[in-house]
């Protein structure tokens, strides 16, 4: 039912010849309109320019770079793709260090550009994070926070190495299971391709997939790990540079130990902004009357939880891990998280019911490598983490960082310092203890940090703003909580979109305003 009131006529009614022009008046309207709409069909029909680039990557063989083209055809999988996108594979070197040696196949996910020829800039790659999320499953998925930039890009994503439908990493029993049995079961079935996984080797992918996709520059949206993925490509090829985001970006100055340090502490001081708002926003609050309260009941659900964990749905339990994991998704939420997040609580508190608390949850992001995955985005996530890092200490060196860890938070302490095991027994060496992100030369990068972001804690970007050289490495500061700032955050977004349509970066020191501000 239409909201309108119907239009009522304020003078006399129409005489019968009056009425008969009227009609023939309607039909001449109606057969031009129907001419205009054929016209703009014919008009929006019009072919599709395919841009084309004079810069291959240097040393690939030709059967790689000029005699390769991608062969684009609407996608089978997933289902939410079948409808608009293109899906094509893309041929590279499992070594580039022998490109003339074995290939592999990498997925590629495409939605064309709604806008003219004429005004389209190019191909957008974006990246979701992980590592170990399937960028060809992500983007029907995430169409909605990315679909405005349509009018000047087509939208690209890709499944990285290891990940998805890209010579995926299996670490479980069998060749086809996707569970994590430890570094000797990934080296048993995945072995030959664990030492070309790292994110090196897929930023030189990147690279061969810019030029493929007919652009002389990367136009490049990276989210999380995305932004090492995008920082390690402007290293290595910085005159290819050409739009690049990096937003909620990881620290490149801290090693994997380091790292867990800093993720417990940014988490631990989201959880205490939360507390903080319970007490004093939400009735019954299940965390009590501040941080400190909050800290103790979490300790004693924990304790209960490890002695019998709740049971979540689906044959799922939940333990004390569990818990500090399931926590830390609902704070990446923002403060759109935070009353889910109280009713969880206060059910698993309260009825030992672990469902909510765990509904809310992403599986395949946590630290733990052992929980059951949905995909292979868990053991995709341990297999690139260990080709990047090289960091190998001892067992006493590693319990030492694991109480680092702990000591850092309270609440999650404990969960995120199994982190700094991540790669002790792995079968293959690491390329770096720290990236190489340095881009002297590139164009300008735009770097979006968020100050409440519990995942990748703000100084990371701060950090990868530095690291990327002067004049490169263009900070955008938002006061906003939550793991990334894109599109919740409407200054963040007008900074960003005015970036990539126009290539012109915010003012440094710029800082959108948001609810921590």
């Amino acid at each position: 039912m239409s909201d309108a009131h119907p239009i009522r006529s304020r003078g006399p009614g129409f005489s019968v010849g009056a009425r008969v022009i009227v009609v023939l008046l309607l039909a001449v309207l109606g057969a031009v309109g129907a001419w205009i709409q054929r016209d703009a069909r014919h008009r929006q029909a019009e072919p599709r320019t395919e841009f084309t680039a004079a810069n291959p990557p240097t040393g690939l063989p030709a059967a790689l770079t000029t005699g390769q083209h991608l062969r684009w055809s609407r996608c089978t999988s997933p289902p939410a793709a079948r409808e608009g996108y293109d899906c094509a594979v893309m041929k590279a070197p499992l070594d580039y260090r022998k490109p003339k040696g074995r290939t592999i196949d990498v997925a590629l996910i495409r939605l064309e550009a709604t806008g003219p020829n004429s005004r389209r800039i190019g191909s957008l790659v974006l990246n979701f994070g992980g590592p170990g999320v399937s960028g060809v499953s992500g983007l029907p998925a995430r169409l909605r926070q990315y679909g405005p930039l349509r009018d000047r890009y087509d939208l690209v994503s890709f499944d990285p190495r290891g990940v998805g439908r890209t010579i995926p990493v299996r670490c479980g029993k069998t060749a086809d299971d996707t569970g994590f049995e430890g570094g000797d079961a990934c080296a048993k079935h995945s072995g030959a391709i664990l030492p070309y996984i790292g994110t090196s080797h897929t930023a030189r992918d990147l690279d061969l997939m810019r030029y493929l996709l007919g652009d002389e520059r990367l136009h490049y949206f990276g989210v999380s790990y995305g932004t090492a993925l995008g920082a390690v490509y402007a290293h290595l090829y910085p005159s290819h540079v050409g739009r690049l985001v990096l937003e909620a970006s990881v620290d490149p100055t801290e090693d994997l130990a380091e790292e867990q340090v800093s993720q417990a502490e940014a988490v631990q001081a989201a959880f205490d902004r939360f507390a903080v708002h319970c007490a004093a926003r939400i009735r019954d609050c299940p965390t009590g009357d501040g941080p400190a309260e909050a800290a103790r009941r979490m300790a004693r659900l924990a304790d209960r939880l490890e002695r019998k964990p709740a049971p979540a749905g689906g044959g799922r339990t939940l333990d004390s891990h569990d818990l500090a994991y399931d926590v830390g998704d609902h704070l990446a939420r923002g403060t759109d998280g935070w009353q889910p997040l109280a009713k969880a609580l206060a059910a698993l508190i309260d009825r030992n019911d672990g469902r909510p608390l765990d509904k809310g949850s992403d599986h395949t992001g946590s630290a733990d490598p052992a929980a059951p995955p949905v995909d292979n985005g868990r053991v995709a996530l341990t297999a690139i983490t260990c080709a990047d890092s090289s960091l190998r200490p001892d067992f006493d060196r590693l319990d030492r960082a694991a109480k680092r860890v702990e000591a850092a938070s309270p609440v999650f302490g404990a969960a995120w310092s199994t982190g700094v095991y991540l790669c002790y027994d792995w079968p293959f060496g690491g390329e770096r203890v720290t990236p190489q992100v340095n881009a002297e030369g590139a164009d300008p990068i735009l770097v979006v940090g968020g100050t409440g972001d519990p995942i990748t804690p703000y100084s990371g970007a701060q950090h990868m703003a530095r690291a990327l050289g002067d004049g490169v490495g263009v900070l955008l500061t938002a006061g906003e909580e939550g793991h990334g700032t894109y599109p919740q955050n409407r200054c963040v977004v007008k900074a960003v979109d005015r970036y990539l349509r126009t290539g012109h970066t915010p003012a440094p020191g710029t800082v959108c305003r948001g609810d921590m501000s």
